[in-house]
């Protein structure tokens, strides 16, 4: 008999990217003198907890005294909170929704700020389960219940151990809290959950590094809003650039190496090429790149870059934009959604979004039957096809698919083996 599987997840800088009671002590503080003091404060008590040098009951007790905030407060922390769940968990909600009997938020947080936040990601109420506040008569914090196992040191072990789960658990945080439930024994893996913070004494110990929702998905073969975790795609960056130009690259997930750190494999192993004002590209380097898919031409003083040869390969290449920030943005769009129609080399096409479908991008040798047999193959499987896009050039054609997501996950194997095939991957 299949075990059943639990998702144990943490909620501050997990499940949001903040830690929710600093940012209570920002707002109930805000018109305090002495803010910025108080603050520092209670990041430091925060972080001490997190990373296992200060007890976390310690820790929860100096913090709360230090909060000065009432039901007000609270209410505007959870308008501020709803804003800052993290990215990958937002774009997979649909996960929580088929697992909400499989997923349990354990947080040494309060209830009454985690439950309406998680309230709408499908979360059970009785899933939850986390500190509660004291207040008095009129709605002031003054504590909390200090009866609850999560209030105390070691709590998320002493609390799944009451809960006597029966199946296999995976943890999921950012803190030591976290890894206590791997070190106890009580859950089968711990990821430790880096997208927002991560504390070299919890990714040293943990079963898996995981930079995304996405990632920890992917791992575990759970369905997910996309195909292939994009902290997995390497942007190489040759030359010297502006931070604030690599923005939009490190926002969306990507994994950022720059030249100067990088060795011989990060250039086979790049998806993305990142080039500024003079820097050299070795023709015979983007031959052994197998897995580039874009290239990215920034600054005015263009790098010669062997156009025939990236087509050739269905590398497709970004520039003549206004300015950085928009090749960035050209380079994003083809990877999110497979447009090109700001590129060098490839036909010009430009892409409606479409919901509810998966987007096979397929890249092919513009020669006669080649569509036909992608065709007959996904007739050949019974799959309904949303929508088809079709553009060549003297070289190749670049077809989008957009199919039901209900498929035979052989089809995508016997796609790639199609005669013409340059490359191919799915979006999401």
């Amino acid at each position: 008999m299949k075990q059943k599987k639990y998702y144990i997840i943490d909620f501050d800088s997990t499940f949001t990217q903040v830690e929710a009671l600093d940012e209570l002590v920002r707002i109930s503080l805000k018109d305090n003198p002495k803010k910025e003091a108080v603050y520092k404060k209670i990041e430091d008590l925060t972080n001490k907890a997190m990373s296992g040098t200060m007890s976390f009951s310690e820790s929860l007790a100096a913090r709360v005294k230090l909060l000065e905030a009432d039901r007000t407060h609270l209410k505007k922390l959870v308008t501020h909170l709803k804003k800052k769940v993290s990215r990958s968990f937002s774009r997979n909600a649909s996960f929580f929704k088929k697992h909400a009997d499989d997923v349990l938020i354990v947080s040494g947080g309060f209830k009454e700020f985690i439950t309406p936040v998680v309230k709408k990601f499908h979360i059970k109420k009785e899933n939850i389960y986390a500190n509660t506040f004291v207040f008095d008569a009129a709605g002031k914090i003054i504590g909390y219940d200090d009866q609850n196992p999560l209030s105390k040191e070691g709590g998320k072990v002493i609390l799944i151990r009451d809960l006597n789960l029966q199946g296999d658990l995976y943890g999921i945080g950012d803190g030591y809290s976290d890894f206590q439930l791997r070190e106890s024994g009580l859950i089968k893996k711990f990821f430790a959950y880096t997208e927002n913070i991560s504390r070299k004494s919890v990714t040293a110990k943990a079963d898996h590094v995981t930079p995304s929702f996405d990632e920890f998905l992917y791992i575990n073969k759970l369905p997910g809003a996309i195909s292939y975790p994009k902290n997995r795609i390497l942007c190489l960056v040759m030359g010297t650039l502006p931070e604030k130009e690599l923005q939009p690259f490190i926002q969306e997930g990507f994994t950022l190496v720059h030249e100067k750190d990088a060795d011989e494999k990060a250039f086979h192993q790049a998806g993305m090429l990142i080039l500024a004002a003079g820097a050299v590209i070795d023709p015979k380097k983007i031959k052994k790149a197998s897995r580039l898919k874009a290239i990215g031409i920034f600054g005015k003083e263009k790098p010669v870059v062997p156009l025939p040869l990236c087509t050739e390969m269905g590398i497709v290449v970004f520039g003549h934009a206004r300015s950085n920030l928009q090749v960035a943005q050209h380079m994003i769009g083809f990877i999110n959604k497979g447009a090109i129609g700001n590129s060098y080399n490839f036909p010009k096409l430009r892409l409606p979004a479409v919901k509810n479908t998966h987007r096979i991008i397929h890249i092919h040798r513009n020669l006669p039957g080649a569509i036909a047999e992608i065709n007959l193959l996904l007739a050949k499987h019974g799959i309904n096809i949303s929508a088809q896009f079709l553009m060549t050039n003297a070289i190749i054609g670049y077809a989008i698919i957009d199919i039901d997501k209900n498929y035979d996950r052989q089809l995508l194997k016997e796609l790639k083996k199609t005669g013409h095939t340059i490359k191919t991957r799915v979006l999401y």
